[in-house]
């Protein structure tokens, strides 16, 4: 029996992780090694369980996909997956450079499809030449990441007659309060006086989605989608928090994580 396919999946958002998890699964001759939530721990995971391949998400805050295989060094990078939002202009690159890529959203053929061209660049040792690829497209090949200067870093409010700047980073969701927006932050709420709409404009669409007319959430704090018996959804974040999803708001949020809407 062959040797299975040592696999670490990286990905800052839990739901789309999941996904790739999930589709794993039901493979055979796979192994799950590890798995990573930011770039961080993607170069970690690398040094400690030494993958065959990795389903790398090219876009995450702090270290992109592109930094985590800088950090690690094409020359001792397994082969790689990258997972991608990016738009076509870059993807020739991403496929030259890659056993494969997978275009956000991704249907389940299309995953079995870039599974099978790993196994098959593993088992024929066609790793060295990739490398060698992953060189060429650290050289600059391909366009970078869309810099997030353009999106808010921090969010201004009002506190006793002082100005607090709260990063983005430390939000798990906003709600709208009438004239107001409500900016939760663990057990904090900062009230702004900032319309949603604007608040949707100005804020990075790789980390928060709007999943109602009155919430604005952040994508990596995302746990589960829920269906109530009654066909409604909401979302679960990871301290237990549950939002409204809306019904026209539910596919392109799924779909914007890469999942199948009919999962």
């Amino acid at each position: 029996m062959p040797e299975p396919l040592r696999i670490l999946v990286v990905d800052d958002e839990p739901l789309a992780r999941q996904r790739v998890l999930d589709l794993l699964a039901r493979a055979a001759e796979v192994e799950v090694v590890g798995t990573a939530g930011t770039g961080r721990q993607a170069v970690a995971a690398i040094a400690q369980h030494a993958p065959d391949l990795v389903f790398l998400d090219v876009q995450m805050p702090g270290l992109s996909g592109l930094d985590v295989v800088r950090e690690v060094g094409p020359e001792a990078m397994p082969a790689v997956v990258f997972v991608t939002a990016y738009d076509q202009h870059a993807l020739a690159a991403f496929d030259v450079a890659a056993v494969d890529y997978l275009l956000k959203p991704y249907d389940d053929d299309r995953f079995a499809q870039a599974l099978a061209r790993a196994r098959d660049a593993v088992r024929l040792r066609e790793v060295d030449t990739l490398r060698d690829r992953l060189a060429s497209l650290l050289g600059g090949s391909v366009p970078p990441p869309p810099p997030s200067q353009a999106y808010l870093e921090r969010i201004a409010v009002d506190m006793r007659g002082q100005t607090r700047l709260v990063p983005v980073d430390a939000i798990d969701y906003i709600a709208s309060d009438g004239p107001y927006a409500e900016v939760h932050t663990g057990s904090d709420v900062y009230v702004v006086r900032e319309r949603m709409q604007t608040l949707e404009e100005r804020l990075d669409p790789a980390r928060f989605f709007r999943i109602h007319r009155s919430t604005i959430v952040r994508i990596d704090r995302v746990e589960a989608i829920l269906t109530a018996a009654g066909g409604d959804y909401s979302v679960r974040l990871a301290d237990g928090t549950r939002l409204r999803l809306s019904r026209s708001r539910r596919d392109a949020f799924t779909q914007h994580l890469g999942i199948d809407a009919a999962e």
